[in-house]
């Protein structure tokens, strides 16, 4: 059983909650436990959304310097790769993803973020990539996901500068998706996957699938790929039923398949 991350489903909801008091620090242990749930999540028929929790008063506040601090170069470039390919493991889990972030979400905290589909963040939320100031910068996704979703220039001053971006700012340049109070992150973050839960699940995995794909490739190539996630989905019996209740002008009983 694993010590810091935990995978519990309720209503095809899959919960990844951290829980490594105070601060929910990402050291060797907590990122492979957070693969080993984000693998989980993905291979559980039972599970149709997931949420990344770290609890009611932080998200996680980053790495765990202590372990790093007397790494060498050969150290970290054994470890580096398997410390992104973990958040890596949340990003390709084939079904919606939202991260609810409470208190900090810095450094590894704010890539593990990144790596979710959405991010419903609390009123006194703080984000950002703080590498610059301990002379590395992110290692993880920050510098990737970061620049891709707020566009080059605000990643740059995001992360050379290393300060933290408040709730208000993070919602207003996309950072997050949604500010609430704090003691409703968590409800929100329900809110917000439970549609899904009914969903055509095969369609849902092939959208996800096409639009992040695509945006690894040039628009001929995210354009083919789209038409073979497509086509791909004709051999659904969801497919068939959202067609037949559309005719039948009737509400779809969508089963997963």
């Amino acid at each position: 059983m694993a010590d810091f991350v935990r995978l519990s489903t309720s209503g095809g909801i899959g919960t990844i909650r951290l829980d490594r008091p105070p601060m929910n620090a990402l050291n060797t242990q907590v990122q492979e436990e957070l693969r080993a749930a984000a693998l989980a999540a993905a291979a559980d028929p039972e599970v149709r959304a997931v949420i990344v929790y770290g609890g009611e008063k932080v998200f996680a506040a980053g790495a765990d310097i202590k372990e790093m601090v007397d790494m060498s170069y050969v150290d970290m470039a054994a470890r580096a790769g398997a410390l992104s390919s973990a958040f890596d493991s949340l990003a390709r889990i084939p079904k919606p993803v939202v991260a609810a972030v409470t208190g900090y979400a810095l450094g590894g905290g704010c890539e593990m973020a990144l790596a979710c589909d959405w991010r419903i963040a609390a009123e006194d939320a703080k984000l950002g990539q703080p590498e610059i100031k301990l002379g590395i910068i992110p290692g993880a996704g920050g510098t990737q996901r970061m620049a891709r979703l707020v566009g080059p220039a605000r990643a740059k001053d995001i992360v050379f500068s290393g300060r933290m971006v408040d709730a208000a700012e993070a919602l207003r340049i996309g950072l997050v998706d949604r500010v609430v109070p704090a003691d409703q992150v968590y409800e929100a973050a329900v809110a917000l996957v439970t549609p899904y839960t009914t969903g055509p699940a095969q369609a849902i995995r092939a959208a996800k699938l096409a639009i992040d794909g695509g945006l690894d490739r040039d628009l001929a190539g995210g354009l083919a790929w789209e038409s073979q996630l497509f086509a791909a989905l004709f051999a659904t019996t969801d497919r068939r039923e959202g067609m037949v209740a559309f005719v039948e002008k009737r509400t779809p009983g969508f089963t997963g398949r």
